[in-house]
């Protein structure tokens, strides 16, 4: 088969088209047929050498993709040949192959095309596991967006109006903060002009964010807490604003809040397979009803992942950004 390999770290160009040997589903295991894969930013971390798969995983990128099980492992059950499906990954979706356990599948929604269900398995499982399994968002709470027009924050909007919150995004055009609009975003905030604590103070009569998912990190620490309200839940999923912050525990005391920091790559098994189990039972029949459906900013043929990387790097997409297998 064919797959994106990186020889060597360094910028979109260290993304190399390669012919590699064919994967082998282990106990457990399918092996799927890669019809699109996704771009996520930790693809851009591992590219840099900043981010290695986790021992056992494949070694080339990607991190979600959706095709037809090609092959079954043993032991598995509940699946077939030709089942189309979209997968959650360690690695190896940008390839045309991939060896996925079987508990991290999920079937392609009623109505969906299957290209476009690649965009689903991260951001779903992102945003479900961090705002709903972990910071336990209610009806009627408030939730802070960073980034709200990226993959997971259009995903984040749409799963949180679906339970009946209110929605804050921040995002870096009004471009950008029209499509969150669109989606159903209550509190609309320009990160490049305006100052996020005080137009959610503003918006909220001075409440706060009940919960905030952060993709910035250290950058955006501080503000985070005073942005909480009271029993406030910070979500910290990435550190695109640096890895060290300096975190005010009196205010932190104050508001009786509370500060999580997750991953979803190096998961051990069990836990990607009962987050992946949640999505299925949350998440699929609301995209199974239209009520939530991805966004996708373009296709691309992933033997150029390099321009796909790009566009994630100029920060000019809104959605997912998507690698068509030939």
């Amino acid at each position: 088969m064919y797959a994106i390999t990186i020889p060597e770290p360094g910028g979109p160009e260290a993304l190399i088209w390669s012919e590699v040997p064919d994967p082998v589903p282990g106990e457990g295991e399918v092996l799927v047929e890669v019809v699109a894969g996704a771009v996520n930013r930790a693809d851009i971390l591992q590219r840099q050498g900043f981010y290695n798969p986790p021992p056992g995983a494949s070694p080339y990128p990607g991190l979600e993709c959706s095709g037809r099980i090609a092959a079954l492992g043993p032991g598995v059950t509940g699946w077939a040949v030709g089942d189309e499906v979209c997968a959650l990954l360690s690695g190896g979706g940008y390839a045309q192959k991939v060896a996925v356990p079987a508990g991290q599948l999920l079937p392609v929604p009623e109505g969906l095309d299957l290209k476009r269900a690649a965009a689903l398995p991260e951001v779903t499982c992102t945003v479900w596991s961090n705002v709903f399994m972990i910071s336990h968002l209610r009806p009627g709470e408030t939730l802070l967006v960073h980034g709200g027009s990226s993959g997971i924050g259009t995903m984040a909007i749409q799963l949180a109006k679906a339970v009946g919150a209110k929605v804050a995004v921040t995002a870096g055009s009004r471009e950008k903060l029209e499509r969150c609009a669109a989606l159903g975003a209550d509190i609309l905030i320009d990160y490049k002009e305006q100052d996020f604590v005080e137009e959610l103070a503003k918006a909220t009569d001075g409440a706060g964010a009940d919960v905030i998912l952060d993709n910035m990190g250290a950058k955006y620490l501080d503000r985070n807490v005073r942005a909480l309200a009271v029993n406030g839940r910070l979500a910290i999923i990435g550190m695109q604003g640096g890895i060290k912050g300096e975190l005010n525990i009196g205010t932190l005391l104050g508001k009786r809040a509370a500060v999580s920091a997750t991953s979803l790559r190096a998961r051990p098994l069990s836990e990607k397979t009962a987050i992946v189990a949640a999505v299925r039972e949350h998440v699929w029949p609301l995209i199974d009803s239209g009520q939530v459906r991805p966004v996708v900013d373009r296709e691309l043929p992933m033997s150029d992942a390099a321009a796909a990387h790009r566009v994630l790097e100029e920060s000019t997409h809104v959605g997912k950004v998507l690698l068509v297998a030939p």
